[in-house]
């Protein structure tokens, strides 16, 4: 089955696309769904002075409300109705997952199956409601005190920040999920994903500026321009690596015929978690800084200021705190997709073992070891992917696009997205054998 599922997918080829309709659709509704997530991007909220909040974000941009910027297509720096980003509901999605491992009622809904799945995605959307709410709100106050941002300060003025900057939130969480469901790919990521490409063209080109104004000099240019491949191409390595466990069956007898027992393996990816650390650690990171960046700093405690300044892009506390929840949430995450104990029921029952451990708690007690120390390796490429390129950015004052974090996302989603397309080719030449078997059997009954 295995080398037929490669020879399939080394044949693909544009025929094969051009002929799979399935996947031309969803691949047409992946873009037109993109593409009314960047025309939003655009719109700008009601009652905003842009020339006045222009100059307000350029004077925050180089801090977190920068990467926040990145994260929502450039959304923050037009003030547009899609500022707020995704990054309510995958707060919310991170305080659901804690809570499930904490509270014993919603950590056997999780073992419900797909109906207790749904009740805690609905749980998870009223929690980004909430979310969204409270940071929309100190958006808008945030905002007005401004100066000159806001036209017309007011109640009015923050109900329709509120409703507007929500509204748009949940727009998006929707679409996600329609992209999921009827598309290519995961679609919050995909979503993430186009905000970061879609400004790599002006990173790039105000990178090569700086070069040409001498700001940034051509050899740290070059070294920039290497050091990005040198990412991209660890960052692929170590997605595509895994660790393979042997995994044996014993000979079996069906009616008079003895079946010699078979081999297989059981991968375990170096990084299981994916993505998930560097996108959850940066939704923390700037969730309290969404508003404060707007603030006056003689409006805020001394304390706040302090806390700020430590936060922004490039300070220890940023890189210490960024690199603990990427560990934390790598380690995390991967609890969560992957259970031990049930891999080695699923083997016990299907009469699997691996050599030199018995079936159930002594096999699910192995792979639970493997599993955590191939997941300190890959904690630590993600630590290393996503913070060594932020000191070069800090020393250098390159834009946030071309960090660690962002590459890692771009990377990662075109991986996983290359991945889906290439199954739903392979499936569909699968239909098409079994169609002409089909009609080569109806033909020789004849």
């Amino acid at each position: 089955m295995a080398s037929a599922a490669e020879q399939l997918a080394s044949n693909l080829n544009f025929s094969a696309f051009a002929k799979a309709e399935d996947l031309k659709k969803r691949i047409w509704f992946t873009i037109g769904a993109l593409l009314v997530y960047r025309l939003g991007t655009y719109i700008p909220l009601p009652g905003i002075n842009p020339d006045a909040f222009a100059q307000a974000f350029s004077s925050q941009s180089k801090g977190v409300l920068g990467m926040f910027n990145m994260f929502a297509g450039g959304a923050v720096q037009r003030m547009a109705i899609f500022a707020l980003g995704i990054m309510p509901y995958i707060s919310a999605s991170i305080i659901m997952q804690l809570m499930t491992s904490v509270i014993p009622s919603l950590e056997s809904l999780k073992k419900e199956g797909e109906q207790g799945r749904k009740v805690i995605n609905q749980y998870t959307r009223y929690g980004t409601v909430l979310l969204a709410l409270v940071q929309a709100y100190g958006i808008s106050v945030g905002l007005e005190n401004g100066h000159g941002i806001v036209n017309d300060p007011g109640m009015f003025f923050r109900i329709s920040t509120v409703v507007t900057l929500v509204g748009g939130t949940m727009f998006l969480m929707w679409l996600g999920e329609q992209i999921t469901a009827r598309g290519i790919g995961n679609g919050i990521s995909l979503i993430i994903f186009s905000g970061i490409v879609a400004g790599l063209p002006r990173a790039i080109s105000g990178t090569l500026e700086l070069g040409r104004t001498g700001a940034l000099s051509t050899g740290l240019i070059l070294a920039i321009i290497v050091l990005a491949i040198v990412v991209i191409a660890l960052i692929v390595f170590f997605e595509r690596a895994q660790r393979r466990l042997l995994i044996q069956y014993p000979k079996r007898q069906v009616g008079n015929r003895m079946f010699q027992g078979d081999t297989s393996h059981l991968p375990l990816k170096l990084n299981t978690s994916g993505v998930i650390p560097p996108i959850f650690a940066s939704s923390l990171l700037l969730l309290p800084a969404t508003i404060a960046g707007f603030s006056q700093t003689t409006n805020m405690p001394a304390w706040a200021s302090t806390i700020l300044a430590s936060l922004g892009h490039g300070q220890p506390l940023y890189m210490a705190f960024y690199a603990a929840m990427i560990v934390f949430f790598a380690f995390f995450y991967t609890a969560i997709v992957f259970n031990p104990k049930d891999t080695a029921d699923q083997l016990k029952k299907h009469s699997g073992f691996i050599p030199g451990y018995r079936p159930g708690e002594r096999t699910a007690d192995y792979i639970d070891y493997v599993l955590t120390r191939i997941t300190v390796v890959g904690a630590i490429y993600l630590v290393l992917v996503c913070l060594l390129p932020e000191f070069l950015i800090s020393a250098t004052g390159v834009p946030f696009y071309l960090g660690g974090t962002s590459l890692l996302i771009v990377v990662s989603v075109t991986l996983d997205t290359v991945a889906q397309i290439q199954g739903h080719l392979i499936a569909h030449q699968y239909e098409g054998l079994i169609k002409k078997s089909k009609l080569r059997g109806g033909k020789k009954a004849r």
